[in-house]
């Protein structure tokens, strides 16, 4: 049996010279509300992982995504997230300005230099440092 897959995006400004990340807190649920977390949600069944990657970015902010590299965890492949699910990241960059559509009440754009200053959902923090290592500072 295959392990439970999420997929999320860390969603830039720029995918050649990132200065800002897409940050989403989360409205449900209730023990997660309040969190900050990378957009993305869980695979169905027969779904290409990239496939349901542009599904959740749609359903939960409207918006249509270019992919660009993965973020693999240290020593490569997907990231050990809560409750035995395992999230595959990659960077992203989007047609629009998101809205928080469905799981989220409010989106802000972080620079380095703002990363820590949200709560962010234990398990992404690790996350956060390795996507924040590839932001350029801002001018």
């Amino acid at each position: 049996m295959s392990k439970p897959l999420v997929v999320a995006a860390a969603i830039v400004d720029d995918l050649a010279r990132p200065t800002r990340l897409l940050g989403a807190r989360r409205s449900a649920p209730k023990s997660l509300a309040g969190r900050w977390e990378f957009p993305g949600g869980k695979v169905e069944p027969g779904e290409a992982d990239l496939d349901a990657l542009h599904r959740e970015l749609e359903e939960e902010l409207g918006v249509t995504a270019t992919i660009g590299a993965p973020v693999p965890a240290p020593g490569g492949g997907d990231w050990p997230i809560t409750k035995g699910y395992w999230m595959r990241l990659w960077f992203a960059s989007i047609d629009r300005e998101p809205e928080p559509l469905l799981d989220h009440d409010e989106l802000r754009w972080l620079t380095v230099e703002q990363l820590t200053t949200v709560p962010w959902l234990d398990a992404d923090l690790p996350i956060v440092e390795v996507v924040g290592a590839a932001l350029q500072p801002s001018v």
